[in-house]
């Protein structure tokens, strides 16, 4: 239960992530500053290891949601599926994710669509996995969402895709400003259909935001639903690679 937000500039990007979750679910821990592999990464982290979102010093960046229009072959569950954007992290270059998501233990996985952002060739590429073969899907780099729910998914997809279509007509879209008001949004209505999302049993528990431009990246984080809670200043690493 997620909305992903990319909103992609000439030398960098911007992405901005709400992660919906169980009420009963321990929450998250706040971003910090991580090696994985040869990538020195910023990310926030599950409490028993593992992350949703993550950017490494060249920029580049994974975003994880589940895949709830997939129903699960299984109803066991051997392998997080927080372990996939660590392994993704190991290729040393974006070119090889597609081998190091493929050589995780994917069969004991639930349904998932993880997005990876390329600000140096200027890629975003959706990989899928649905419990029986890995796909690959190649975007356009233009600003887009990526939607899951637990909850109806179809129709959360088309209610947040069509408040997110009527935003962009907005003087000030594309702006941090308009980034952040658009993940704390109610509209239409307060409830499991909104971008910041409300159910008795589930919410937005967090807002994530990366950053990237030629020399910074920068990632803030939000512990809470974004409507009621600040976003911090951040961590930053100098961006290198380019």
């Amino acid at each position: 239960m997620c909305t992903v937000t990319l909103l992609p500039r000439k030398h960098g990007f911007v992405l901005g992530m709400n992660r919906d979750e169980s009420r009963a679910r321990a929450s998250g821990l706040p971003p910090g500053e991580h090696r994985h592999g040869r990538h020195r990464t910023l990310h926030p982290s599950e409490p028993g290891g593992g992350t949703w979102i993550a950017v490494t010093e060249e920029g580049y960046s994974f975003a994880l949601i589940n895949w709830y229009s997939v129903t699960p072959r299984s109803a066991e569950k051997r392998t997080s599926r927080g372990a996939v954007i660590p392994g993704a992290l190991l290729a040393d270059r974006f070119a090889d994710a597609d081998a190091a998501i493929a050589g995780l233990p994917l069969p004991g996985m639930h349904p998932f669509r993880l997005i990876g952002i390329d600000p140096i060739d200027h890629r975003v590429i959706e990989w899928r996995w649905d419990q029986q073969k890995l796909g690959r899907l190649d975007h356009a780099w233009r600003p887009q969402q990526w939607i899951s729910s637990g909850h109806d998914e179809p129709c959360a997809q088309a209610e947040r895709g069509r408040i997110f279509e009527l935003a962009r007509k907005q003087s000030s879209a594309g702006s941090l400003n308009w980034l952040r008001r658009l993940h704390r949004s109610h509209r239409p209505g307060r409830g499991p259909y909104s971008t910041c999302m409300h159910r008795a049993e589930a919410a937005t528990v967090s807002y994530s935001e990366i950053s990237v431009d030629r020399t910074l990246i920068r990632m803030r984080h939000a512990s809470g639903s974004p409507c009621s809670v600040e976003l911090n200043e951040g961590l930053c690493l100098k961006r290198c690679g380019i």
